[in-house]
């Protein structure tokens, strides 16, 4: 007679345990922990002391922290790992800080209201904020609040656009538009990747002048410029090749049909838009960061992340002549749609 082994729950256990991994880390960074430890390192009492916070619960925090290698602890000590001082201390180029702390302000009270998106298809906006449009309002409440979200793009920005602007050997084109393109990372990137190539950020007036530092710091400054405007609304800026780095996934058909067939109309001949989405399996169960993306859109958004027969559909249904998929070992994957030349 066989016996089946009993299944390991030690997956779902971990599985339990993930929200408090991240809100743990969350909160040691919006309470400015990392800053705090990257200056000089301090032991619990001292922190407690710099930060305002009780320091028996500040002890624990910076324990669970030491156990997640966020912190090394040494003679009741604590300092930041190598790990932390690169992305969760605000002043450095690598920074994630902002995207966590946008994660703890506005996702994590999203998420907190999954079931309901799931039971009624839409995101949850109005429920966990009290507004309807509340998606700018709530990014852009603030002069604070802004550059938290910006500059958390900025920071997983630099983690995927390198890769993305070489994806495909993109040399043949001279001026690039990226749309919505915030900071200007995957501009910097191009220009820096393409000597002959012209980049412009084309976003929202409220974006100009954290854009304007971003390209400023540019070793191609003097290739890169910022022009505001409404990718919806006003005449896109002329370029041979456009681009949509986590755009597309904001929005439902009606909208994305609208955007690409502005820009298809707005290429000259031969001319391509590079799309920078995390592209799921055709199954839709894979890979972990889209499907979880996924989620996150419908919590947030009217959108969702796709595969990519959906969005090879979406641009040749735009008039795109042509689309090219490939998968960049990052969080984001590669889209290349060209127009077709003249006869």
């Amino acid at each position: 007679m066989s016996h089946t082994a009993p299944a390991d729950p030690g997956r779902i256990l971990a599985l339990i345990n993930a929200f408090r991994h991240s809100k743990t880390m969350f909160t040691a960074t919006s309470l400015g922990v990392f800053d705090a430890l990257d200056s000089i390192p301090m032991t619990g009492p001292q922190l407690a002391s710099r930060l305002g916070t009780h320091a028996g619960a500040l002890e624990r925090l910076l324990n669970a922290c030491a156990y997640l290698g966020l912190v090394e602890k040494k003679d009741g000590v604590y300092r930041n790992t190598p790990v932390a001082s690169r992305y969760l201390v605000s002043a450095s180029p690598d920074t994630l800080s902002g995207y966590i702390v946008y994660s703890d302000q506005s996702l994590y009270p999203l998420w907190g209201n999954l079931g309901e998106a799931i039971r009624e298809g839409s995101n949850r906006w109005e429920q966990t904020f009290g507004n309807r449009n509340a998606l700018f309002d709530q990014f852009f409440r603030d002069e604070q609040a802004k550059r938290s979200f910006l500059e958390g793009m900025h920071g997983l920005g630099q983690l995927t656009s390198p890769a993305l602007v070489r994806a495909f050997d993109l040399s043949r084109f001279r001026s690039w538009v990226d749309l919505g393109g915030a900071t200007g990372h995957l501009c910097i990137a191009a220009c820096e990747a393409y000597p002959e190539l012209e980049a412009t950020v084309f976003d929202l007036p409220a974006v100009e002048e954290i854009a304007r530092q971003h390209l400023a710091a540019s070793p191609a400054a003097d290739r890169l410029r910022f022009v505001a405007g409404d990718f919806f609304q006003n005449e896109l800026p002329p370029a041979d090749l456009y681009s949509l780095g986590r755009i597309l996934h904001d929005w439902g058909p009606e909208n994305i049909h609208r955007l690409l067939t502005r820009v298809c109309r707005a290429l000259p001949p031969g001319g391509a838009l590079l799309v920078a989405e995390a592209v799921l399996d055709d199954d839709h169960t894979g890979p972990e960061y889209a499907v979880m993306q996924s989620l996150n859109m419908l919590v947030c958004t009217e959108g969702g992340e796709r595969s990519s027969a959906e969005y090879r559909a979406l641009l040749l249904e735009a008039g795109f002549a042509s689309v090219d998929v490939r998968r960049t070992g990052t969080a984001l994957d590669a889209i290349l749609a060209l127009k077709a030349a003249d006869p």
